[in-house]
């Protein structure tokens, strides 16, 4: 045994010397190992006698346990008791016979596992347990292609075209409309007719038709309020404006109703703030 250990390693360490793989090196070693021990015992064994069958004694162990007393087939036989035909077994014989062929492989089997425990003792190893997960069992959540876009380059480049357009429809309009500064505020003189910016014409026309308290708070306040809460009312995360009915006719509903105010106060109001045609007295707005 203790040849066949110091063999094995020589011949492993012979091959990683030589550059082969821990794994090569292992299987040419163990292979090697298994010759010598090959060699070994058939030097021991010598030669047999003529017709004699090195598988004899394996057939006739398996022969009897597979028919629990059929005759055996090896060239060496011994005669019975009294009265027995040569070449037969008794059912001693017999059994005696498998249970030592059954005893020799134990043995082997045990002295393999004890050489490999000697073999790799001094040896360090890598354990890994690998194991097989279902793929249903691994949940995958994904959203929508639709609902996604990607910083770079989508948004970044739709805003950055948004900006091009936006500053040149700047530039145009500052170099076509004219808008110099007037003179300094006159408290004694009230122009006519005294109009708020664009963005508060809504309110001031709005003044025409309720009581200031209703229109310069109540109205305002509720509109406030409303844009607020919203966002709570309607809890439908979809963007697709298909599945925002309301959110949708809300909002135009709004800018219908803001629309309308600011062109009216703007266009269609004269002095006194009075009703006019534009078309007909004229156009009485200002930047």
């Amino acid at each position: 045994m203790a040849e066949e250990v110091e063999l094995d390693q020589k011949v492993y360490d012979e091959l990683i010397a030589a550059g082969k793989s821990e794994r090569i090196a292992r299987a040419k070693a163990k292979a090697a190992t298994m010759r010598a021990r090959k060699a070994a015992a058939g030097e021991k064994a010598g030669p047999r006698e003529a017709g004699e069958s090195t598988a004899a004694p394996r057939k006739e162990a398996a022969a009897a346990t597979a028919s629990g007393g059929a005759a055996a087939t090896g060239a060496v036989g011994t005669q019975a008791g009294a009265g027995g035909a040569p070449g037969m077994l008794t059912p001693e014989e017999r059994q005696a016979r498998v249970a030592a062929a059954l005893a020799q492989k134990g043995n082997g089997a045990a002295a393999r596992t004890a050489e490999a425990g000697t073999r790799y003792a001094s040896q360090d190893h890598t354990h890994r347990l690998l194991a097989m997960v279902p793929p249903d069992g691994i949940q995958q959540i994904r959203g929508k292609q639709e609902d996604k876009v990607y910083v770079w380059p989508h948004l970044i480049a739709s805003e950055f075209i948004c900006i091009l357009v936006w500053t040149a429809g700047l530039t145009i309009f500052s170099a076509l409309v004219e808008a110099p500064l007037r003179e300094l505020a006159n408290p004694n003189l009230t122009p006519n007719p005294s109009k708020a910016p664009w963005y508060f014409l809504g309110l001031q026309e709005m003044l025409r038709y309720f009581h200031p308290m209703v229109a310069g708070v109540t109205i305002p306040t509720i509109g406030i309020v409303l844009g607020m809460a919203f966002p709570f009312l309607d809890k439908n995360p979809s963007i697709k404006p298909e599945s925002r009915k309301t959110a949708v006719t809300a909002f135009t509903f709004f800018l219908i109703f803001a629309g309308v105010l600011v062109i009216t106060g703007s266009f269609f109001r004269g002095p006194g703030f009075n009703f006019i045609w534009p078309w007909t007295d004229g156009l009485f707005f200002e930047l």
